[in-house]
């Protein structure tokens, strides 16, 4: 991931303990819970080892990277689960952004049309990694799905059934609150891209 170290390890802390959660979860939990706490789980794992911060990562992870989340990706649409298909696919972007950063697209030292050198921004520094627009779009559908998540994490009123147990909908608390926390962990990778 590109960005500060400390960024980086409590990111790959957060998302290997959500993901280390989610997987316990899916062996333990409910049937209905099983399926969708695998995905989670599993993307958690896939942001803590994209989020982990290396000095000079081997040239082949970026592609590994997406070949992965691309095909995480392709799975997550076949099984109608769109969340986790566009979670894939940022993953993958952001690994293809990771490799075709804008410093490698012109040879070392090339100026353009304005005096920058390739790959810098007006003020000097680095241009961003990616394309912007699109990047943007997923910032938008990450911070809409925090906030949504986040207050699902607020205790409904407790509804009873007549003759029954309270209606129990949804997982439970702390696999919503793994749910924020990797929409929170995706935010920080795309904001460092």
């Amino acid at each position: 991931m590109h960005g500060p170290p400390w960024v980086g390890w409590p990111l790959v802390l957060l998302c290997a303990a959500a993901g280390a959660y989610c997987l316990v979860r899916s062996r333990t939990g409910p049937a209905a819970e099983r399926s969708a706490a695998r995905g989670e789980g599993l993307m958690a794992l896939g942001m803590a080892a994209m989020a982990w911060p290396a000095a000079a990562p081997p040239a082949w992870s970026p592609w590994l990277f997406t070949a992965v989340f691309g095909a995480a990706g392709l799975w997550a649409l076949a099984r109608r689960h769109l969340h986790h298909a566009v979670g894939a696919g940022a993953m993958a972007y952001m690994a293809l952004a990771m490799e075709l950063s804008p410093g490698q697209w012109g040879p070392a030292g090339h100026l353009d049309g304005v005096g920058r050198a390739a790959g810098m921004s007006a003020m000097g520094h680095p241009a961003p990694g990616g394309v912007p627009l699109l990047t943007g779009l997923l910032l938008v559908y990450f911070t809409v799905y925090v906030i949504a998540a986040g207050v699902r994490l607020a205790p409904a009123a407790v509804t009873t059934v007549p003759d029954g147990p309270a209606a129990d909908t949804g997982p439970p608390g702390v696999l919503r609150a793994c749910r924020v926390a990797m929409g929170i962990g995706m935010l920080a990778m795309l904001l460092a891209l």
